[in-house]
């Protein structure tokens, strides 16, 4: 809480090792079944360091960028959204501004990190509805759309989503 509500970032180290021990927590709970299920991880990576740091624990199979080039209209959907889920320290615009500015020098270059045939750009700007069909589609498959040259029937092995998350 103390650095989301300043608009920074997590320190590296510490955004994995929570993310390990959620994961961990999960398996022995019975939620996450690896062989299973498929994982996916919202806000993690966050940035270059973090995605190598993981590349020896998770195999990416596809990464979805959702765009919103307007950053007015993005200010005004992350303010909404942090008043609707009483979570007043997001709905500062200044706050708002800062992570805006934090993920163009810390999160957006990841996407040179992967494989372009990985990554599904989505209009961030259509309903949370719509937003999640598109991702589904992709995920299951089913999407009308996509990038170029891309087959979206599943992959042999989709279950394998998880290598060695504990170390």
């Amino acid at each position: 809480m103390y650095y989301s509500g300043r608009g920074e970032l997590v320190p590296d180290e510490l955004s994995i090792e929570l993310w390990k021990e959620s994961i961990l927590g999960a398996v022995e709970a019975r939620r996450f079944k690896p062989e299973l299920d498929t994982l996916v991880l919202d806000g993690i990576p966050r940035n270059l360091k973090q995605a190598e740091l993981m590349r020896s624990r998770i195999e990416v199979l596809r990464i979805f960028h959702l765009s919103c080039p307007e950053r007015s209209t993005l200010v005004e959907r992350l303010k909404k959204r942090a008043l609707k889920d009483n979570r007043l320290d997001d709905a500062n615009e200044e706050v708002i501004r800062k992570r805006l500015e934090t993920y163009e020098t810390e999160t957006k270059p990841i996407l040179s990190y992967y494989d372009p045939a990985l990554i599904y750009t989505i209009d961030a700007t259509q309903s949370p509805a719509r937003v999640l069909w598109e991702i589904l589609g992709v995920i299951t498959g089913m999407s009308s759309r996509g990038n170029p040259g891309r087959d979206h029937r599943p992959e042999p092995g989709i279950k394998r989503r998880l290598r060695s998350y504990i170390e």
